[in-house]
């Protein structure tokens, strides 16, 4: 796909680059968002197709999609014998790819790199071409590539250093560097001699507490995915054959009654996460948690095992009260071990948690966190370094967040403020337990996480783009042109 381009360039134009999924790369869109709108540039963006990207991106005049072909999904899966050649050609065929649609735009004013990494062989491309153009370079480091490739490579691997030595070397070439936490700032300049602009993770304003109507609008979209179990039916699956014929009316969350839309008291909570599928985040701490709290709960209401799930559903049904809810975790995104976790989902036997996997739109994500009543981040860093964006967009929509704690998670969760922190699977169980005790109207835990975002208020990404990154971006372009 490739947009008409305008014929303006050098000083009126930039190029925003990223080895990735433009759909699934929320910091790249909205970098091209404030150079198109806060900056009045025209701007052209160099990605993979794939994932629908948010509606503003496509809409706007100024904004030139070139979309490249991903690599191969069935190379992907090569047998290990091959991934050696896998780890030279691949680079090599995105190298040239690279290359092909960069030269071929028109020259702009700077080249900047989002959401690094990949930074084999971006950083390589992005700076010959800039060379060629006469155009500035910049990078936003995102994380780092090596950390992320010693992951299944192993930190002795000779494939990790050389990447390590690349990512340095261009790396101290750019012309000006943004990073997302003060932690990376502080590496990049002790270690790799990089200064870097600290440009923290916003949310955009579309990122919002969901009104009643918006609640109903998109649990109504929802319905039919909702009500599909992984595996066997469970506890929502069974209150939503309840609701067949009556969705217009009767959604998993509210009622509409005459022109009025209600939350339904006996409704399930619902926890969001969102991933990528990568061995960065280990779901089954999420999974185990959420057995410890279907067990803890039955053991605290002294509930006979022997009981059926159906019994226990019905009640559920007929709205009767409980001190514990049902948990609805709905979990986003896309990758490679999504099948694999779906599967042990399957297989589990759980009372009150029911678990649902889905991609949602540009549009429908934002809503679904504004929907929500919690949200879990299972994040750890490959480097130890980055921020996880995911739960900036949380607390963007007023969203209490429970995330796994690593060394500069603290820059971004205020612990007991706008969220908690956890180490194992039973520390998120406990707090499972301990913030949804007496849901919806009696969870004064919980009820104080939201209240405090409120109060914290959130930033938004065009007032920190305007502030931090517009005045680097100016600079490195005085600069460069003198």
């Amino acid at each position: 796909m490739m947009k008409k381009t305008s014929r303006k360039g050098k000083g009126g134009r930039a190029c925003v680059v990223v080895l990735g999924d433009l759909g699934r790369s929320p910091r790249m869109q909205y970098h091209a968002l404030s150079l198109a709108c806060q900056a009045n540039l025209e701007v052209d963006i160099v990605a993979y197709g794939g994932s629908q990207p948010h509606s503003a991106l496509l809409e706007h005049r100024s904004i030139h999609i070139h979309t490249m072909t991903p690599w191969p999904k069935f190379l992907q899966n090569l047998p290990w014998i091959f991934r050696p050649v896998t780890l030279l050609v691949k680079p090599l065929i995105q190298f040239l790819m690279l290359l092909w649609f960069l030269v071929r735009i028109r020259s702009p004013a700077f080249f900047i790199v989002q959401q690094n990494p990949p930074s084999v062989p971006t950083l390589i491309a992005v700076k010959w071409v800039s060379v060629l153009k006469r155009s500035a370079f910049i990078i936003d480091w995102h994380n780092f590539g090596h950390t992320l490739l010693a992951l299944s490579l192993g930190r002795n691997s000779s494939f990790v250093a050389v990447y390590r030595w690349i990512e340095k070397h261009f790396g101290k070439m750019a012309d000006g560097s943004f990073c997302v936490t003060k932690a990376m700032q502080h590496e990049l300049a002790e270690n790799w001699d990089i200064k870097a602009t600290v440009f923290y993770d916003q949310s955009p304003e579309f990122f919002h507490v969901a009104s009643l109507l918006e609640k109903h609008e998109l649990f109504y979209r929802l319905h039919n995915n909702i009500i599909q179990p992984l595996g066997l039916q469970d506890c929502v699956s069974y209150v939503g054959a309840g609701m067949l014929g009556h969705e217009h009316q009767e959604t998993f969350l509210t009622r509409l009654v005459g022109k009025d839309i209600f939350l339904k008291q006996n409704r399930p909570a619902v926890v969001v996460s969102s991933t990528s599928w990568t061995p960065d985040e280990d779901f089954n701490i999420l999974l185990e948690a959420a057995v410890m709290y279907d067990r803890r709960v039955a053991a605290l209401l002294n509930e006979d095992d022997s009981i059926p799930d159906e019994f226990v559903w019905k009640e559920i049904y007929d709205e009767k009260q409980c001190l514990f809810p049902r948990l609805l975790f709905i979990i986003t995104g896309k990758g490679p071990d999504k099948q694999e976790y779906e599967d042990k989902i399957s297989k589990l036997h759980l009372k009150r948690v029911a678990f649902r996997t889905m991609w949602l739109s540009a549009e429908d994500y934002p809503l679904l966190l504004g929907s929500a009543d919690l949200g879990v981040c299972l994040h750890t860093s490959s480097s130890g370094l980055d921020l996880p964006m995911k739960v900036v967009d949380m607390f963007g929509c007023g969203l209490p967040v429970c995330a796994v704690s690593y060394s500069c998670i603290d820059e971004l969760v205020k612990v007991g403020k706008n969220g908690i922190l956890f180490s194992s699977s039973s520390e998120l169980a406990d707090e499972l337990l301990m913030l949804f005790r007496g849901f919806p109207n009696e969870c004064n835990a919980l009820h104080s996480l939201k209240k405090s975002i409120v109060e914290m208020g959130s930033r938004r990404w065009s007032t920190e783009w305007e502030e931090h990154a517009k005045p680097l971006i100016s600079q490195v372009i005085t600069q460069y042109q003198d």
